[in-house]
């Protein structure tokens, strides 16, 4: 490698005159080839010592400037190396030394893949210094090793488009994988087809009273918007309440690249832990992980801008053939993109990587990168096709490092919604949602109208990015009043996809069909009527709610089956209306747009041309991909039906491939104050919380039980359904005061009923956890072990233990 550098600081210095290796009245080819290889050997040294140092001190600088910053600290390293050269006879002005610096780490990052090629040591000691690790946590045979898990999750990937995608030839790894057995199964969403309920269901168990991707919430004046910080603790907190579970991940996992943590305690790039400060956030952890080898920023950063000169020559082109659908992509959006595809993608694959190398039990990670694409260039063309090969090349890369983890690894992937593609509703009909309903409220229409916010996991991650780096709180207050009406008596109008919500404010209980009626006459008829709506939802004081459509068709909600009025959009549209009538934050208003079963398009009432978050098409169709080792996710004739199924198939994969989890039980479980996140804009103060409106039928909208009519796939040998008070996830730094696992004596057992060597405490994420940070800082990877030899870790409600016997 010194060779290399060396070699390649000679040829730079060739062919960049502002840039030399020699003295100003010349040396001889000795004397020059010395001066590089003083420099080449001090910029290595720099590299190694003084890059993760800087990386370290710049941990809160979000990876979308840290990978920007490595090309000026790398020209800054150096400007340094050739100062100390003898004689002084190295020197670069600071703009070559840039270019110097970034075609060095380049040539060093190519040499070492190279020679790891047929070294196995050698590449596995690569990937080691790659994502972070020394070496394994626990070495051993792999072959005797009990299996781990990695589960995948395509953002958006609908369970067309990978089909698709794998007959076109643009995913060779996932062809390969269908080839040699592994299944392909379609799942179904809820009502709400986006990320925030479906992964919120994914990884904890309960997706309840999640409506849409954004929703107003009368009992607290708040407005949820599933990917901001605040909304996502609160939803996490919520979730594990009512399971009485920390997550699918509470058992020696790592969360990287979601919404939720599902109660991992290795998390990077998290938005329900992207707001804590101090020494127990590690959202931003994996940036370090990442960024310490300076040949990862260089070639980052480098991505990014070529990934933002693709977005701006494609959106031209789409421009200049009056392409249709089109949606603006100017402004930030290009950056936002670059962010998606480049950046969150190389810090989440190398972190999965990293997680493999240690040899953990379950890792979750999620790829947005066709998703962020798709809401603008559409689900199907070229743009998407490109993102889909890079995401599959990047899903190779993870399938060949786990030949050389401590252990064997099944690899599962999946999405959590698809998207369904068509013109935005303002687009065909001239108008936005909020205009439509002012309309129908007699409420003056704006001639200039904002645009509605976008439901982008990736707009908000990067600007939530952007806000750390500046060090600005997240304060989502200004946002929140500037969505919600200036008068209390004006309807509160949002948009998740082709979903809408309208609710009024300054009614503290759900309206009802009458109630609308004699406020607003015109109001639910100018709705159901309209052309681009599909039907409407509301409460009714007679018939306890009713849908409503354009056609005049009026059927109760306890009546609904897949044959009336929702009958183009598919089987179990019915059970998912019905579903969400219960919710007890449903909106007062339910619009869902009209679906074109021909052509597969819906109209969102967002700027996006690919949309999801309501019913109709692709997007109510993800996919579920299993290697053959692991059991079939249902029984043969059996339909994936929501997120929380897919949550307890996954539970059930994990017990096959480790053994069972069993929950101890905790005597006194902790409880944390509730999170009102930041204040919020609203009407006038809410009194007491409203009772949930029950649909007609009397379903409560709890989880349901496996396909057999058991209690699920919840942890083997403990109640499963027996929820408690858990502590939840709160933005807060602190453990809760004292030992949530721990009896009367203080000590945690474990299932031998042995005190474990290690407090555990409950935390604000709804874990039992034992001390996170051993000697020095280091973060203490394996479990905690008691004097019998049983994990403590796991669940609020309990640690999870093996138990042989079970």
């Amino acid at each position: 490698m010194w060779a290399v550098s060396t070699l390649t600081l000679l040829l730079l210095a060739g062919l960049l005159p502002a840039f030399q290796l020699q003295a100003p009245d010349g040396d001889s080819l000795t004397r020059t080839a010395i001066t590089a290889a003083w420099a080449a050997g001090a910029f290595g040294l720099l590299g190694a010592l003084v890059w993760p140092l800087l990386v370290r001190a710049l941990l809160l600088v979000p990876a979308l400037v840290l990978g920007l910053l490595g090309f000026f600290i790398n020209g800054s390293l150096l400007l340094v190396a050739l100062w100390v050269t003898p004689d002084g006879r190295g020197a670069a002005d600071p703009e070559t030394a840039v270019v110097v610096a970034a075609v060095m780490s380049a040539v060093a990052s190519a040499t070492s893949t190279a020679l790891a090629v047929r070294d196995d040591d050698a590449y596995r000691r690569r990937l080691y210094r790659l994502t972070g690790r020394t070496r394994a946590r626990a070495p051993g045979d792999p072959a005797d090793a009990a299996p781990g898990t990695v589960f995948l999750q395509l953002d958006g990937v609908g369970h067309r488009v990978l089909r698709d995608a794998v007959a076109d030839g643009l995913m060779p790894t996932v062809a390969a994988w269908l080839e040699a057995g592994h299944r392909l199964t379609p799942w179904r969403t809820d009502w709400s087809s986006q990320t925030g309920a479906s992964q919120l269901g994914i990884l904890h168990g309960s997706n309840e009273d999640v409506p849409a991707f954004r929703w107003y919430e009368k009992d607290t004046g708040r407005l949820m918007v599933s990917n901001r910080p605040a909304s996502a603790v609160e939803l996490q907190r919520r979730a594990v309440r009512r399971t009485g579970d920390g997550g699918l991940l509470t058992f020696d996992g790592a969360s990287r690249g979601n919404l939720f943590s599902g109660g991992a305690e290795q998390v990077a790039l998290v938005l329900s832990v992207a707001a804590r400060r101090g020494r127990r956030n590690r959202s931003r952890a994996g940036y370090f992980a990442y960024f310490s080898d300076p040949a990862n920023a260089v070639r980052t950063a480098g991505s990014f801008v070529t990934e933002c000169v693709r977005e701006v020559c494609q959106s031209t082109r789409a421009r200049l053939r009056r392409e249709t659908p089109r949606t603006p992509r100017g402004g930030t959006y290009p950056f936002v993109r670059a962010f998606a595809t480049v950046v969150e993608r190389d810090v989440v694959v190398a972190a999965v990587m990293g997680d493999m190398l240690a040899g953990r039990t379950a890792v979750y990670a999620d790829l947005v990168a066709y998703d962020e694409v798709a809401h603008h260039s559409g689900p199907h063309g070229r743009d998407t096709d490109q993102v889909l090969r890079r995401l599959d090349r990047a899903i190779a890369l993870i399938a060949d490092v786990a030949g050389h983890a401590p252990r064997p690894y099944r690899i599962v992937l999946l999405s959590d919604h698809g998207q369904s593609p068509g013109e935005t509703f303002e687009a065909v009909y001239g108008l936005t949602l909020k205009d439509l309903v002012r309309a129908g409220c007699g409420l003056p229409v704006p001639r200039r109208v904002r645009r509605t916010p976008s439901g982008s996991e990736a707009r908000d991650a990067a600007r939530d990015a952007l806000r750390s780096a500046l060090h600005r709180p997240l304060d989502e207050g200004d946002e929140t009043a500037r969505e919600l009406p200036a008068k209390p008596s004006e309807p509160v109008v949002l948009a998740s996809g082709n979903l809408g919500l309208v609710s009024f404010p300054d009614v503290p209980h759900r309206m009802t069909r009458e109630e609308i009626d004699r406020r607003h006459p015109a109001l639910l008829r100018t709705l159901a009527h309209h052309p681009g709506v599909g039907f409407v939802l509301v409460a009714s004081a007679e018939h306890g709610s009713v849908v409503l459509a354009g056609d005049g068709t009026e059927v109760p909600v306890a009546e609904l089956t897949d044959d009336g009025p929702l009958a183009v959009y598919g089987p179990g549209a019915a059970r998912a209306v019905r579903r969400t009538d219960g919710f007890p934050h449903v909106a007062d208003i339910m619009v869902n747009s009209v679906y074109d079963p021909e052509t597969g398009a819906v109209h969102a009432f967002e700027e996006q041309i690919g949309s999801h978050g309501g019913l109709g098409g692709e997007q109510s169709e993800p996919f579920l991909l299993s290697p053959p080792e692991l059991s079939p996710p249902v029984g043969e004739g059996e339909e994936l039906v929501g997120a929380e199924q897919i949550h307890r198939v996954l539970r059930r994969w994990l017990r096959e491939s480790s053994g069972p989890q069993v929950p101890v039980e905790l005597p006194v479980p902790v409880e944390l104050p509730e999170v009102t996140g930041p204040p919020e804009a609203a009407g006038p103060p809410p009194p007491s919380r409203p009772e949930p409106h029950r649909p007609a039928d009397g379903r409560t909208g709890a989880p349901e039980g496996g396909p057999d009519g058991a209690p699920g796939d919840g942890p083997a040998c403990g109640p499963a359904d027996t929820p408690t008070d858990a502590p939840v996830d709160e933005p807060t730094d602190a453990p809760a005061d004292g030992a949530a696992a721990a009896p009367a004596d203080g000590a945690a057992r474990g299932s031998g009923g042995a005190p474990a060597d290690a407090t555990v405490r409950g935390y604000a994420d709804g874990t039992a956890r034992g001390p996170a940070d051993g000697p020095l800082g280091r973060s203490v990877d394996g479990p905690l072990d008691g004097p019998a030899g049983a994990p403590v870790a796991g669940p609020l409600h309990g640690p999870p233990v093996r138990d042989e016997k079970c």
